[in-house]
């Protein structure tokens, strides 16, 4: 199996490798080469997180795979005329990959993910007390909730990408707990009628699609689980 990779340098000051037909399958590096080091073994842990989940594993037949990088992006800033500076709006990766409009088989697959993801995530913080979940964490930009509720309000943002949320930002639930239920159900809501859906838009100065969105809010879950688990060590 060949897994393809869509390189994005310049991310948060990394890079991150994208499994194009794998969403949610992901690595990071300080540089492009790193990053590309680091996809076999995100690629078997992917792997073995699906096999966990489901006896209709569509990994299955992985086998030995080869890596190949056929796309690569570097993020840049634009200001609010769209004019390249040093620190603006980030204009993140929108690879080839993403014009494609996402099948059935792509969709159902992804809704199965994200309810993993999402379970995962919320079994993990609600078994923490409210003292451990709002302290104070150096060198952290938010508290355990704090990252909850980026998750949460995360998949807001990225839906309304496309005009999708369906609500305005400020109506969303205040608790952390029933706003992360909140999006979640509407990304699940929202999900199945993507199929066949060719549609790419513009906002901020950055192209999206149902694909980008899909990979980006599968990455974005999974990514703050991995930070939370890492915080506990």
């Amino acid at each position: 199996m060949q897994i393809r990779i869509g390189l994005e340098n310049g991310f948060e000051g990394r890079s991150i490798a994208w499994a194009l037909d794998h969403p949610g399958c992901f690595a990071y590096g300080q540089d492009g080469a790193e990053a590309l080091l680091s996809v076999p073994r995100a690629v078997l842990a992917y792997a073995g997180w699906v096999a966990a989940h489901t006896p209709q594993n569509w990994l299955a037949g992985l086998g030995d795979f080869d890596v190949r990088l056929v796309e690569t992006f570097e993020v840049y800033s634009v200001d609010a005329q769209f004019d390249l500076v040093a620190e603006g709006n980030l204009v993140n990766a929108f690879f080839h990959q993403d014009w494609k409009p996402l099948t059935r088989t792509e969709l159902e697959r992804a809704a199965q993910m994200l309810a993993w993801s999402h379970a995962e995530l919320l079994e993990f913080a609600s078994a923490l007390s409210p003292q451990v979940l709002n302290a104070p964490l150096e060198g952290e930009r938010w508290t355990r909730l704090g990252i909850v509720a980026h998750v949460a309000t995360a998949k807001w943002w990225l839906l309304d990408r496309l005009d999708l949320a369906g609500a305005p930002r400020s109506s969303l639930p205040k608790d952390v707990f029933e706003r992360f239920a909140f999006t979640q159900a509407r990304l699940l809501e929202v999900l199945p009628g993507l199929a066949g859906v060719a549609q790419v838009t513009g906002k901020d100065g950055e192209l999206w699609s149902p694909r980008k969105l899909l990979r980006r809010v599968l990455w974005h879950e999974r990514d703050h689980y991995f930070h939370l688990l890492k915080l506990s060590l």
